[in-house]
């Protein structure tokens, strides 16, 4: 045996993997135990066999790559790898990734092929680029059913309760009690009907981010009134008594109007239609430090059990079939209120016992503006401090970043809403701090390339934002942003932050 193979055998045969060993004439030298046990030769029976005659590595380029191996000297990873040896075996060939790289020993050349099989990988990216395709087809068909849905039956079923309401009007007068009943059951199943098709509808748009938002500054404690008018006869019906408590008001929010009216009408409506006997009670208030407006719809209803509190929120979701059974409802509501109050940067929480009652409480950010005009701004002696321009739209921020940098840095905040370009020119900032939140992500990675671009002093822009995910993060380094920091953070890494971004602009 030579040197050469002993060499070889010491290198290669504690490997797992199938290895060969080719000479500058294609002639296999060396292989090693599982390149016998998988390709089914020994290496007597591969003398007269060279790489280079091969008719099947010619065909899938592998031949001219192992020439350039020899050639080059270079490295090759090849895919896919098969060769006639393979081939005239009745066996199912792997998936191989063969990697191809030079060898010397003495003055002799040497090419060694290394095959990884990797069957199992592949076998298993193919089922899920067929899991994605397939989800692909899914969301394709929910999207067209929708499509369907909302033009097929929203249009004809608006019709339908437009010329009722008009015939229940004009016969009411006209028409036997029995009848009166038919119209009635005829106007009341359309609007039932309406009303969910209109849930899933708009439930399948959030979920899809596709759902737009129509901001605009109105009075939370009138919306609640107006939404609890619209229960009020339902619940005199059921002899329930309803108490009001609004500690404050007017109490003024940014909200979709839409979005933040049917959360309101979903949580009353489940109140009284969940409640047989005795209350609803609707406490509005704010919280000054948080500067959030604070809603909790009290009941004295059959309560929700422990082990369902979870599955509360989740779509078409109901805790037996005898809800569905005793109570109207196709479980989008409470699903869609949450998603409504959290899109304009609230929160719902639910806290009940079975056959006690329950409460919702649902949050919602005060409008900035009317922040601005409750509690004026202070007018400050200038201390000669650096300035920072912050951007707080949750107006959760600005408080702990004051104290943080009372004694380094002055702040002067805005919101988004208020926020204009001309502002980083007329003042002297040294920096510009955004607190970010994920309503307004993408308005936000907007206005960061806006500062960047737009600043003629090139100021450092820091980040905060309680996001971690590293691919939404570089896309505000990918917007100019300085420094990202991840809430929660301490005071001496806002301070090293900034110290460190405006000594380097500096």
């Amino acid at each position: 045996m030579s040197d050469t193979i002993k060499y070889f055998r010491h290198l290669y045969d504690p490997i797992y993997f199938p290895i060969q060993v080719v000479d500058e004439y294609g002639q296999i030298i060396y292989i090693n135990k599982p390149f016998s046990e998988l390709w089914g030769f020994n290496i007597s029976e591969l003398k007269e066999y060279s790489v280079f005659r091969d008719p099947e590595l010619k065909r899938n380029g592998i031949q001219a790559v192992i020439q350039e191996v020899f050639n080059t000297g270079n490295i090759r990873i090849q895919d896919n790898y098969t060769d006639s040896l393979l081939r005239s075996k009745e066996i199912t060939i792997p998936f191989f990734r063969t990697g191809i790289y030079p060898i010397s020993v003495g003055d002799k050349k040497y090419v060694v092929l290394f095959h990884e099989d990797q069957t199992d990988k592949v076998l298993a990216e193919e089922e899920v680029k067929r899991a994605r395709d397939g989800n692909k087809e899914a969301e394709r068909l929910k999207n067209t059913f929708l499509n369907v849905l909302s033009h097929e039956l929203r249009t004809p079923l608006n019709i339908i309760l437009g010329y009722s309401s008009i015939i229940r009007e004009n016969l009411k007068d006209k028409v036997s009690s029995e009848d009166k009943i038919y119209l009635e059951n005829l106007y009341s199943g359309s609007e039932r009907l309406f009303k969910s098709i209109t849930q899933m509808l708009e439930f399948a748009q959030i979920e899809a981010g596709e759902y737009k938002l129509n901001i605009e500054r109105v009075d939370l404690s009138k919306v609640i009134k107006d939404c609890l008018n619209l229960v009020r006869n339902f619940a005199i019906e059921k002899k329930l008594d309803i108490k009001t408590n609004f500690m404050k008001e007017p109490i003024f929010v940014d909200i979709d109007l839409h979005c933040v009216e049917n959360a309101i009408n979903n949580l009353l409506s489940n109140a009284v239609k969940f409640t047989k006997q005795g209350f609803i009670e609707v406490e509005l208030n704010v919280l000054e430090d948080r500067e959030l407006a604070v809603c909790k719809i009290r009941d004295s209803g059959i309560g929700i059990s422990t082990q369902y509190m979870d599955h509360l929120f989740r779509p078409f979701s109901q805790e037996d079939l005898n809800i569905g059974r005793n109570y109207e409802g196709n479980g989008l509501g409470l699903a869609l209120s949450k998603r409504y109050i959290e899109k304009m940067g609230g929160s719902l929480l639910v806290d009940s016992i079975k056959g006690v009652g329950s409460t919702f409480t649902f949050t919602l950010p005060l409008s900035q503006s009317a922040i601005k005009t409750r509690k004026p701004e202070e007018v400050k002696v200038d201390r000669g401090l650096p300035k920072i321009l912050m951007l707080d739209d949750s107006g959760s921020s600005y408080e702990l970043l004051n104290a943080f940098l009372k004694n380094a840095y002055e702040i002067k905040v805005y919101s988004l809403r208020d926020f204009k370009l001309q502002f980083i020119r007329e003042h002297d900032f040294s920096a510009i701090v955004f607190d970010v939140n994920q309503t307004h992500w993408e308005q936000s990675i907007l206005i960061c390339k806006d500062l960047k671009n737009n600043d003629p002093l090139k100021r450092p822009v820091v980040i905060l934002s309680s996001e971690f995910n590293e691919a939404k993060i570089q896309r505000f380094y990918d917007a100019g942003a300085d420094k990202f920091l991840v809430k929660p953070f301490s005071k001496k890494e806002l301070l090293g932050s900034l110290n460190e971004t405006i000594k380097v602009s500096n």
